[in-house]
């Protein structure tokens, strides 16, 4: 992953002419940690782990980022991640740069306690570089709004009330309205406005969707509210598929009961990796990454292909996309709702005061929009494709708060 997102910043990097230095130091994170974390099980037994957390840069505005608690999780996997988040926020242009980390643990073979003490544990370990003007972690895999209420207690406790040093919390621990659905939201949003600019609306498209979690479960559900038809549904245990439109609110009901789409009544069952090669008009890969490979790319028979996921195209995919013509709408643009309704709930955190729903979804539609527009905008002027104009616009973004704050620099090393 950590060479994956390198090529896509290099090819931005290509198309501003930047010096191998400049794009070194862009690339070079701020800070890595890691701690090893020492806990006991329920057994009475010790448990070791290892935490990282990667700050990519600060040049914007505190570092923004998600916690996932996963096996996987290590050094090189946080430093992309953390590189994207960069990116990211700078596309919709909300004042943060990037970070990223978690824990190499399986939360699902601990128990409720275990977690907690996990939790505790690594906040109590990186205290020091993390907190609401420094570095405000998110959920990410395997986290969720009751864990971020647990970093908020811990922190709390050595740096007095404190609720602006995560987002995604629970509503009665001063999360925001619109938290839960905003990436889904904002991933609906841009197919929005891709949309427009073929000439069309959702009633003209038929959608597949790989993942049916939190991001894809709320994009299905306000794509079928607005008449797009969602033809297939693939996840981890199966597919379900119906060439009439899944009825997306009792599959999403199917699913919160058993944990899968696999079964459900109202449609055919698939072998769900066959959902990337759909017959269907929009692709949404809303799961994990790398799942659009070299190996399958010439089979993808959708025109538009919407990031919900992080990460879910290789270069090599990419590229194939690129010379067939499917437009491809990039991570850091598609699934940037989320940061962005998190930018919102920390800033009530900041003032005190609790924007109604309204105020939110209307705020995060405009972010989406002008974002999408502003990306739009330079592939236009610059003749490339999506992916290659967000990081454009975001490098640009941070090249240009970087002069800002160093006016000795020389002009000429940083990207415009």
């Amino acid at each position: 992953m950590l060479e994956e997102s390198r090529h896509y910043f290099r090819n931005a990097a290509n198309v501003l002419g930047l010096s191998e230095r400049v794009r070194d130091i862009l690339l070079a994170p701020f800070r890595v940690v890691k701690v090893e974390l020492i806990t006991e099980s329920d057994e009475g037994k010790l448990m070791k782990h290892s935490g990282y957390r990667v700050q990519h840069s600060r040049v914007r505005g505190p570092m923004k980022g998600g916690l996932r608690y996963h096996p996987t999780v290590d050094e090189d996997e946080a430093t992309a991640l953390a590189n994207l988040m960069t990116w990211k926020t700078a596309v919709v242009n909300i004042p943060y740069g990037g970070a990223k980390g978690g824990i190499n643990c399986d939360p699902n073979q601990l128990s409720e306690r275990e977690v907690n003490e996990i939790t505790r544990t690594f906040v109590g370990q990186i205290k020091e570089v993390i907190g609401p003007t420094i570095d405000i972690p998110a959920p990410d895999v395997n986290t969720n709004a009751k864990i971020m209420g647990w970093i908020m207690d811990e922190y709390s406790k050595y740096h007095g009330f404190s609720p602006g040093v995560v987002t995604g919390k629970p509503l009665h621990l001063f999360g925001s309205d619109g938290r839960e659905e905003a990436t889904g939201r904002g991933v609906t949003i841009i197919l929005e406005e891709v949309l427009k600019s073929q000439g069309k609306t959702m009633k003209d498209v038929t959608v597949a969707f790989q993942g049916f979690g939190n991001v894809g479960s709320y994009a299905a559900r306000l794509m079928a509210d607005q008449g797009a038809k969602i033809v297939a549904v693939g996840d981890h245990a199966g597919g379900v598929s119906n060439d009439e439109g899944l009825d997306v609110e009792k599959l999403a009901a199917w699913t919160a009961q058993h944990r899968t789409v696999a079964g459900f009544p109202g449609g055919d069952a698939f072998n769900s990796s066959d959902v990337l090669t759909w017959n269907a008009d929009v692709l949404v890969p809303a799961a994990l990454g790398d799942v659009l490979t070299k190996d399958n790319a010439a089979d993808v028979r959708a025109s538009i292909i919407v990031e919900a996921a992080n990460a879910p195209t290789t270069p090599e995919a990419d590229e194939i996309f690129r010379q067939r013509g499917i437009m491809v709408v990039p991570d850091i643009l598609a699934n940037a709702g989320g940061v962005t309704v998190s930018y919102f709930e920390w800033a009530q955190n900041i003032q005190q005061f609790r924007w109604d729903l309204d105020r939110i979804r209307n705020e995060l539609s405009a972010h989406m929009r002008k974002a999408y527009a502003s990306v739009a905008d330079v592939a236009k002027k610059r003749d490339v494709d999506l992916r290659t104009a967000a990081f454009v616009l975001a490098i640009q973004r941070v090249g240009e708060a970087a002069l800002s704050r160093r006016p000795y620099a020389e002009a000429a090393d940083l990207p415009t």
